[in-house]
């Protein structure tokens, strides 16, 4: 079979290849055999050439001595690393400062009031100082000021659609409100063509009207440019404070507080409250110095005003505390607002004095009292109207009572507070607030030397006298008891704070003791009084020790036992140091034979007592053992 046409090519390009490799293999062996001749060669070379001889060796050198090591001075500690702030970028030119979007927007700003500062004064101008003079006639003055007003007005409207003419829109229609309003008291007051009720309903009209503005306009700054002008403006319009002018601040006040619903502007609710507060403090002092202010009726419409500029305050904090982002803010405002009926008594009668401090006491109170609190009524708001109301109920007792009625009326109203409020710090504080004035009227009418002598007081300071000894008493102990028990005091302070209660009751008792006596005998109630007084201290003395036998613990016992040896001490000396020399008759032969019975029979029940705690304890022990 004839081979295949590939299989021949193959065998023919395969010959010429196993002949190249076999010539290479042979080329290699040549190679190998001549490396090995030569390698032969250069071994018999090498054996016959002489060897060389090393040079002698040298002796060896010792090594030399190390030198010792220097010593190092002490290296003071590197100071520690100031730093160094980075400089701060420089500060760009006024020119450069100027010309941004910020300084233009400000320079916008100023200049926008000085322009209503300056229109206002020019209408002020119109109104009044022309009038003065006779230049133009009334009816050309208050028209021209009602033009202009509503010129300014319709001017920042339509300004206000235009791009970046807020500014000055704001500052045209605060302008215009003022002017409008001030045209409305020129009327009323100057010129009398209106009534005083029919122009505080169109001035309200005017000012809340024109606030609205403000709301829609989303500006507190529009009212602050209405408020602060007219607050300055408006006495000079209204020929100084008159009530009529109260008035027509009080209707601005009050159409303004709508306008601030659901607004966090406490600088607007600060200026409303200014508008009302500071023409009433000025009406008060006119009327309390130089008696200028006007007729009786005029005193009592006087009262009257300042009692609805504490609502406005009060109901105006009650409505914005709940959006405030300050309350505290709020709170203060709301002490500002309250101040003309805090300093009414100074220019009204004291009936109707002590009626608005009364009633702002009573109604703050109910407000921080209330189990479910109002929105925003809470924390700081709380501790100030707390404390205000504390403040008008302290001026409501000293301007409706005598000094002898009074005292005892405030500690009664410490005791009150400090038994509803035990849990409260803040009615704690309130408490000792009533408590201080309180007893200082008490010493101030039984001053300590009534008790060195026979003092006859006449009934009222008498009976005055005997309940604020009752109630000083009852006062120095809940105090002590209530401060004590809220846990911020440490031991030594708890044990001051007894201390000092201590030393009042005693004295209190004393004092009663001693008032009654020279109430019903003179001289004898005097030594009668003193006598039973030195019986009260140490019957005080045997109950603390009563309560310490009652008590367990060692601790617990510590505070009546101390208290109950220095009454002891403190009913001895009284004994021995004025007793003895001032009693006479059965007067001390009784006070001395009653404190003795009294130490006996304390020490022999203390003794007794020790003893069954002894016997308790021992038999307790034997029963432990037996249980063992």
């Amino acid at each position: 079979m004839p081979a295949a046409p590939g299989a021949a090519t193959m065998a023919g390009m395969t010959a010429p290849h196993q002949v190249a490799l076999q010539r290479l293999s042979d080329e290699f062996g040549q190679l190998s055999q001549q490396m090995a001749r030569v390698a032969g060669q250069l071994s018999e070379l090498q054996r016959s050439l002489p060897l060389p001889v090393p040079p002698p060796l040298a002796p060896p050198v010792p090594p030399a001595p190390l030198p010792p090591p220097p010593v190092l001075a002490p290296v003071p500690a590197p100071p520690p690393p100031v730093y160094v702030p980075p400089p701060a970028p420089p500060r760009p030119p006024l020119a450069a400062r100027l010309g941004t979007a910020d300084g233009q927007g400000w320079i916008g700003k100023l200049l926008a009031v000085a322009g209503v500062a300056v229109t206002l004064i020019g209408v002020v101008l119109l109104l009044v100082l022309a009038a003065q003079a006779g230049i133009l006639r009334p009816e050309v003055r208050v028209g021209a000021g009602a033009v202009l007003a509503a010129a300014l007005v319709a001017s920042g409207v339509r300004l206000y659609r235009r791009p970046g003419g807020q500014v000055g829109a704001i500052a045209l229609a605060a302008t215009g409100i003022a002017a409008a309003y001030m045209d409305v008291v020129a009327v009323t007051t100057i010129y009398g063509w209106l009534p005083g009720a029919g122009g505080l309903v169109l001035a309200a009209l005017i000012g809340g009207g024109g606030l609205t503005l403000a709301r829609r306009w989303d500006s507190q700054q529009l009212g602050l440019l209405v408020l602060v002008p007219l607050t300055i403006l408006a006495p000079i319009v209204a020929d100084g404070i008159t009530l009529l002018l109260i008035g027509f601040m009080i209707a601005l006040s009050a159409a303004a507080l709508p306008v601030q619903l659901g607004k966090d502007w406490v600088w607007m609710h600060a200026a409303r409250t200014a508008a009302v507060t500071l023409p009433l403090l000025a009406a008060l002092f006119i009327a309390s110095v130089a008696g200028e202010l006007g007729s009786g009726d005029d005193v009592w419409l006087l009262g009257g005003a300042c009692a609805i500029a504490a609502l406005l305050a009060v109901l105006g904090a009650l409505l914005l505390l709940p959006h405030a982002g300050n309350p505290t803010a709020t709170a203060l405002l709301t002490v500002a607002g309250a101040l003309p009926a805090l300093a009414a008594a100074v220019a009204v009668p004291r009936t109707l004095g002590a009626l608005l401090a009364g009633a702002l006491a009573a109604g703050l109170l109910v407000l921080v009292v209330m189990p479910r609190r109002l929105p925003g009524v809470e924390g700081a708001v709380v501790a100030i109207w707390s404390a205000l109301s504390a403040v008008a109920a302290l001026i409501a007792v000293t301007v409706a009572f005598a000094g002898h009625v009074e005292g005892p009326v405030l500690l009664g109203l410490a005791l009150i507070v400090g038994l509803a409020g035990r849990r409260s710090r803040v009615a704690r504080w309130v408490a000792a607030g009533f408590a201080v004035p309180g007893a200082m009227l008490y010493v101030a009418f039984a001053p300590p030397e009534t008790l060195l002598r026979a003092t006859e007081l006449n009934a009222a300071v008498a009976v005055s006298t005997l309940i604020s000894s009752v109630l000083a008493v009852a006062v120095a102990l809940v105090l002590a008891w209530t401060w004590t028990g809220s846990g911020r005091l440490d031991a030594d302070e708890a044990r001051f704070t007894w201390a000092a209660a201590a030393v009042i009751a005693l004295y209190s008792v004393t004092m009663f003791t001693v008032t009654a006596g020279v109430l019903v005998a003179d001289d004898g109630g005097f030594l009668a009084g003193h006598m039973v007084a030195t019986i009260c201290w140490i019957g005080a003395a045997a109950a603390l020790f009563g309560l310490a036998r009652r008590l367990s613990g060692g601790e617990a016992r510590t505070a009546p036992l101390l208290g109950g040896l220095a009454l002891t001490a403190a009913a001895t000396a009284k004994l021995f140091l004025f007793d003895l020399g001032t009693l006479d008759g059965m007067f001390r032969v009784a006070a001395f034979i009653v404190v003795g019975l009294v130490l006996l029979a304390m020490g022999a029940n203390y003794a007794r007592s020790l003893a069954t705690t002894d016997e308790k304890a021992t038999n307790s022990g034997a029963i432990k053992e037996r249980l063992n």
